[in-house]
């Protein structure tokens, strides 16, 4: 029986489990990588705090998380990618309240994420920072 998301050390789990199967994924690490080389570490601690933010509560995540999404190259496929991926590591991982929530946002945020990017495509705007 695997255990509920409970404290950071299992959102850093988590997380690093995840971003390495995104950047072994063929589909989808590639538009990671453009934007993250050399920058990975820099991004998993932003990604950590996001994550204990919204799954524990701890308010370390200052920022705002769409911005640095709004121009990749991304279309619905590369979302359900990216949800496929999320989900299953979270269900190999975990399981428990936490972990359904983690799996929710995912998807509440990958929906808001792709519907601003076309909004802003569709305007032939950026948002700002």
């Amino acid at each position: 029986m695997r255990k509920d998301i409970e404290n950071l050390e299992d959102i850093k789990v988590l997380v690093d489990t995840f971003y390495g199967r995104v950047q072994q994924n063929e589909f989808i690490g590639p538009i990671f990588e453009s934007k993250l080389a050399g920058r990975w570490p820099e991004h998993l601690e932003k990604m950590y705090a996001f994550w204990e933010t919204i799954l524990l509560e701890e308010y370390t995540y200052r920022g705002k998380p769409f911005p640095p999404h709004a121009q990749l190259p991304v279309e619905s496929e590369h979302f359900e990618e990216w949800k496929k991926v999320f989900n299953a590591t979270v269900d190999e991982l975990y399981e428990g309240k936490r972990a359904e929530e983690a799996k929710w946002r995912g998807e509440r945020m990958a929906a808001m994420f792709l519907s601003k990017i076309q909004y802003f495509r569709e305007a032939n705007m950026k948002p700002l920072e």
